[in-house]
């Protein structure tokens, strides 16, 4: 091989036009935190974060080698990944900058040699400093993972300079659905005039659709349905939140509990109402609705939809 045209080429590479480059693979985003000895916390962003090997379990992520960071990550025995979902982009913009104690006015727990947990994550994992290696510009560092956590959030991603959100390729449908699907079809036609069947279907399908669009947002089911009826009602207690969600009562006190912690939502005397920022995610959340029913309904004319509409309201108030 020819060292000095390789060499040649390398130098000819702009970093910038790389890095532009590397943006085009999406990422998830991490923030990584540990304590060392004397007590001194850190904490910063990274999208560097993968696997590496399952048996031993290891991850790996790296930081830049002028990192002011790097001392304390380098004297920690533990660190910590904290996977952020899609509702975290605060918390993300928040370590991303400098700052004497990032720490201050955040909630967190702490897990293995003291390294801060973040609540309301993706996942998290907890590991015991495995190694360091050099990396360029960058040290690696890799860690054993001794715990994690599966919170099944809607995780944060980062793409092209931007954040982004996950949700399921159109084209991809479960197989198991579609056979279902095709079975469900093919009832004779007496069923096919039954409206209770046909309302039943019309749901679950609306559902497959709909329901990714919004798990996507970062919110679970109860947490966005709690949210959109609060914008509209602006203070409800819980026993009308009950009957207007039709959701359970211990799944509105864990989202609520949820969108408290997020400074969504304030309850004072059994009276729930929206600050600001939940309005402002109700409001996301319920244009999101509106475009998926514009694109669904986009076949009927304006009076087809009212009709259909009014048909659903009587129905429901029967």
């Amino acid at each position: 091989m020819d060292n000095t045209k390789t060499m040649e080429i390398v130098d000819l590479i702009d970093s910038k036009e790389l890095r532009r480059a590397l943006g085009n693979f999406a990422t998830g985003v991490t923030i990584m935190t540990a304590q060392n000895s004397q007590g001194e916390r850190v904490g910063m962003t990274a999208n560097s974060f993968n696997s590496v090997s399952l048996d031993p379990a290891l991850i790996l992520w790296s930081i830049d080698k002028n990192s002011a960071s790097y001392r304390i990550f380098a004297e920690a025995s533990h660190f910590a990944v904290n996977v952020l979902s899609a509702t975290q982009i605060h918390l993300s913009n928040h370590f991303a900058r400098r700052s004497e104690d990032k720490f201050a006015g955040i909630a967190f727990d702490t897990g293995y040699g003291q390294a801060p947990l973040l609540p309301h994550c993706s996942a998290t994992f907890e590991c015991e400093k495995y190694a360091i290696h050099d990396g360029g510009d960058h040290w690696i560092i890799l860690g054993r993972v001794l715990r994690f956590a599966d919170y099944g959030r809607a995780p944060l991603l980062y793409h092209q300079g931007a954040y982004s959100a996950v949700m399921p390729h159109p084209s991809l449908k479960p197989q198991a659905l579609v056979s279902e699907q095709k079975q469900e079809h093919a009832p004779q036609q007496r069923l096919q005039q039954n409206i209770y069947y046909l309302l039943t279907q019309a749901v679950r399908a609306y559902q497959n659709d709909y329901l990714p669009l919004q798990l996507s947002s970062g919110f679970r089911t109860s947490e966005a349905r709690l949210l959109m009826i609060l914008y509209e009602k602006t203070t409800l207690t819980l026993p009308e939140i009950i009957a207007e969600a039709a959701i359970p009562r211990h799944e509105i006190e864990q989202a609520s509990t949820m969108l408290t912690e997020q400074a969504l939502l304030r309850v004072e005397q059994n009276i729930f109402t929206l600050t600001v920022q939940g309005q402002q995610a109700a409001h996301a959340l319920l244009s999101l609705a509106e475009q998926h029913q514009q694109r669904v309904f986009s076949q009927y004319n304006a009076q087809q939809c009212e009709d259909f509409k009014r048909i659903l309201q009587d129905l429901i108030a029967m």
